[in-house]
């Protein structure tokens, strides 16, 4: 945020460096938490081994009720690395004197890119382009003209909604806080640092288990459609 004090801003002013430097803050923080839990790996894991093990069983568990354990297990390194950044990026925006690169939309942006043309390619490798696109048109091969532009409209909509709802969160906290440090810059701020910390927890949640739920759809095409109501097998069942 312009005018508003943070350490790499006094050495790199408010502008795009600002922005750069506290990308490569979090990639620093991520690559040392790599490095703590993978320095001594052990059978019975303690300590930095320990969280991030619990962290990638807890992504797992999220996605197994999604796409299937198999499945969580194979996008898990996508879903576990996407997870880590917006958490780190959104933590660091609480601490005083630094800025969250998540409350920027040219962070969110380039990151709801990344998963929509990611499970698009997912989707289309595993069903071919014909079969994929094919299932926009719907179960109903009458109502195809009508569904296929808004299942295309509904897609790109992905875009917009994973990039603004991460941006428009984090920089309202951000906001939030400025305003209350400002007020009562001492003890009165303390109850908000839990919220802003639910809040960063939270929207990493929301972001991780919606790639899940967007790869789930591109990937489990067939299962959809064996879920879906014929009408046609309906009507006769119901004759």
């Amino acid at each position: 945020m312009e005018g508003v004090f943070t350490y790499l801003g006094a050495i790199f002013g408010h502008g795009q460096m600002m922005f750069v430097a506290h990308l490569i803050l979090v990639a620093i923080i991520i690559i040392a938490i790599a490095k703590m839990a993978t320095k001594s790996l052990r059978a019975v894991p303690n300590g930095t081994q320990n969280v991030m093990e619990a962290y990638l069983g807890g992504a797992v568990a999220m996605g197994k009720d999604v796409i299937g354990e198999e499945l969580a297990r194979k996008y898990l390194p996508l879903v576990a690395a996407v997870g880590m950044f917006v958490f780190v990026s959104n933590v660091i925006g609480i601490i005083p004197g630094f800025e969250s690169p998540t409350s920027n939309i040219n962070v969110t942006l380039p990151l709801a890119l990344l998963v929509f043309f990611y499970y698009n390619y997912e989707g289309i490798k595993k069903n071919g382009v014909v079969h994929y696109f094919a299932h926009f048109a719907g179960p109903v091969k009458i109502l195809a003209p009508l569904m296929f532009p808004i299942e295309i409209v509904s897609h790109i909509s992905r875009i917009i909604s994973l990039s603004f709802r991460l941006f428009g969160n984090i920089k309202g906290d951000d906001l939030f806080l400025w305003v209350l440090l400002m007020l009562v810059p001492f003890i009165a701020p303390l109850p908000a640092y839990l919220l802003l910390t639910f809040s960063a927890l939270l929207q990493t949640f929301v972001f991780m288990i919606l790639i899940y739920v967007y790869l789930a759809g591109a990937v489990a095409i067939d299962d959809e459609h064996e879920k879906a109501p014929n009408p046609v097998v309906d009507t006769m069942g119901a004759v």
